[in-house]
């Protein structure tokens, strides 16, 4: 397409609101629909995962256990064991975490000891993370570690929050012999009730003491039996992301270099992952989601990874160039464990956790948002060129902002961030219209509308994310790839406001934003058409376009956002394709749209703001496309098989 149709198809940016309702059509719109088009990166459109608001632990992973291993107190001794809690009195049971652990790197572990005999027993609880999801009929997969120096009689079970409902249970009962060293047991507990908000309980009616460490609890059925919570999981496959970037954002770099997230303390078996503090978000994290994990999550979703990592630089402190070596020696490290052979050292690893295919790792940033700071030049250069000379088909992502002036040093792409208001974000939709093109593409790896134009995730923010994502997929020929951020929140622990799922321990939402991003998921890998729109009438109309052929060729799609408080009607004319050759009875229009701007979903109310699809049977070459007042239109347009073109 050239510049001047897409400058012309978004010249209506600039003034917003019309003074005055409008009659008659306002625009006419003209589609080269028989244009081979310009191909829409397959990558554009994706999601952005960091563990922020709880989103992995206690959220899309599905451990019910939090604190699992008895590590998040720290190291020292006696620690807190929060959350788990006594079942009983202190004259009942003792509880206190040792170092005592048979692994090396979680030492910790409990040592309980039952004072008294107690019908029911005493022990200990575990909530999960602001309760457990236990529902009559499922099944759930508990593990733990135990050592004792006499018999083992422990009750294991899903009770209600105050332990008077019992919804499944399972005793595991051991001789002395057999619980004299640490080992693993296994079990299945198929409950028979349902408790949003359960808790794991721990106990034993025989006055004794019991080593307990690495306590898990897993539904079996989980997405694609890796361990994601399934209806969340869901909802991204849904999107149809072009890729997952991860593990974050700030909590890549952490708040002090102590705390960052490290690729190799999250892999391998559960039990011997030391876990971290987040100290950014300030939590614990298990890390039993981990690298491994989150290349397998892109894999799950059929997209491609997108591995953000450590410069050498946090919050608060920075790694010297002359002492990097380490650091990338770590990162390369990381690569050959993602995509290395069977025979390489960490490709082993990966084999040896069920993955002997390498993941499809060809996307990595160097650092998250460091720009400024003052060694990332000299970081991000040697990072750059030790994996450039190792892996030269790998794409390296630059923090530094290169829409207004040459980057200054060699990339494949380089991040843009923007959280401003609907307003801004809406004038924004020109923004990459004038980026060189000789220079790296652009990845806007992280966008949302925030502050009182957002509330909790309102549909005026989804309003001009939609505008603001029509003008990069009509600029996709220098924007390679973008992604909504943050991703998830578990309502018990907002850390950032809005986002685009919400959840607690049983239910989930999307919010506008989310509902936003399915205009676009059948834009990756799609072919751009060119059109040209001409104003019909002397107001300016606060209208954004585009027009694409999905990726098989079989449909056309027009999107529209109608920024302004009047609706607007478009006189569409498709070339190049005969009314005839457009499947009428199939063809549909999908309208986001809400009686208020600051409308906003929530569990009392999870489908307020949601896309409505209705048939198009006005579909034609020629036609009348209209807007309604603030909303977001998709016409879906699908083509009988004599007018598809090869793409």
């Amino acid at each position: 397409m050239s510049s001047s149709i897409m400058l012309l198809a978004v010249f209506f940016v600039f003034a917003f609101v019309a003074p005055r309702a409008i009659d008659a059509a306002d625009l006419a719109m003209r589609v080269d629909a028989g244009s081979a088009g310009r191909r829409i990166p397959s990558t554009l459109f994706g999601v952005f995962f960091e563990e922020i608001n709880h989103a992995g632990g206690g959220g899309l992973w599905a451990e019910l256990v939090s604190n699992r291993g008895f590590e998040s107190g720290g190291q020292n001794t006696p620690s807190n064991l929060a959350p788990w809690y006594a079942i009983g009195d202190d004259s009942q049971v003792w509880l206190e975490s040792e170092r005592s652990s048979c692994f090396e790197r979680n030492p910790v572990a409990l040592r309980m000891e039952v004072l008294r005999e107690v019908e029911g027993g005493v022990g200990i609880a575990n909530p999960g993370f602001w309760g457990m999801d236990i529902r009559a009929g499922n099944t759930y997969k508990v593990s733990l570690w135990i050592r004792s120096l006499d018999k083992v009689n422990l009750s294991i079970a899903f009770t209600s929050r105050d332990g008077t409902t019992t919804l499944a249970q399972s005793d595991l009962i051991l001789d002395a012999s057999e619980a004299e060293e640490w080992s693993k047991h296994e079990m299945v507990l198929e409950a028979f009730d349902t408790d949003h908000y359960a808790r794991l309980a721990l106990t034993s009616m025989h006055k004794r003491v019991l080593w307990l460490d690495q306590v898990s609890a897993m539904p079996e059925e989980t997405y694609k039996g890796h361990g994601f919570r399934k209806e969340l999981a869901l909802m991204l496959e849904d999107l149809k992301p072009g890729f997952v970037r991860f593990p974050g954002g700030c909590y890549v770099e952490g708040g002090s270099l102590r705390n960052a997230w490290r690729w190799r303390d999250t892999v391998g078996p559960w039990e011997e992952r030391p876990g971290h503090f987040g100290d950014k978000w300030n939590y614990w994290s298990d890390d039993g989601l981990g690298f491994f994990e989150l290349l397998q999550l892109s894999e799950d979703l059929e997209t491609l990874p997108v591995w953000v990592f450590n410069n050498g630089i946090s919050h608060s402190d920075e790694v010297l160039p002359e002492l990097l070596d380490p650091f990338i020696q770590d990162i390369l490290d990381g690569i050959e464990f993602a995509r290395g052979p069977m025979t390489s050292k960490w490709g082993r690893v990966r084999e040896a956790m069920g993955h002997p295919e390498p993941f499809p790792l060809f996307y990595m940033a160097i650092g998250n948002e460091d720009c400024e700071r003052q060694y990332y030049h000299a970081n991000y250069l040697k990072f750059y060129y030790a994996i450039k000379e190792a892996y030269p088909d790998i794409n390296l992502i630059s923090n530094c902002d290169g829409t207004l002036k040459p980057l200054g040093h060699p990339a494949d792409l380089f991040d843009f961030h923007i959280y401003t208001s609907a307003n801004t974000l809406f004038s924004m939709v020109h923004k990459f219209n004038h980026v060189s093109r000789d220079g790296p593409k652009v990845f806007v790896s992280e966008y949302a509308v925030v502050k009182s134009d957002a509330g909790q995730g309102s549909f005026l923010a989804a309003l001009a994310e939609a505008a603001f994502l029509i003008g990069i997929e009509l600029n996709s020929d220098i924007v390679e790839m973008a992604s909504y951020a943050p991703l998830f929140v578990n309502t018990n622990n907002r850390r950032w406001n809005p986002d685009a799922i919400v959840f607690d321990s049983w239910q989930q939402y999307g919010t506008p934003s989310y509902w936003m991003q399915h205009f676009f998921k059948m834009s990756n890998g799609a072919k751009l058409l060119p059109f040209a729109v001409e104003s019909l009438n002397t107001s300016a109309v606060p209208v954004v376009l585009s027009a694409v052929r999905i990726e098989d060729g079989t449909s056309l799609v027009l999107k529209a956002v109608n920024y302004g408080q009047f609706p607007v009607e478009i006189r569409v004319s498709l070339e190049g394709v005969l009314s005839n050759e457009i499947d009428i009875f199939a063809s549909t229009i999908t309208v986001l749209s809400s009686e208020s701007l600051m409308d906003e979903n929530s569990f009392q109310n999870p489908h307020k703001v949601v896309p409505i699809t209705s048939l198009f049977l006005s579909a034609a070459t020629d036609m009348e496309l209209s807007l309604p007042p603030y909303s977001i239109v998709a016409l879906g347009l699908p083509l009988l098989s004599s007018s598809r073109a090869d793409i």
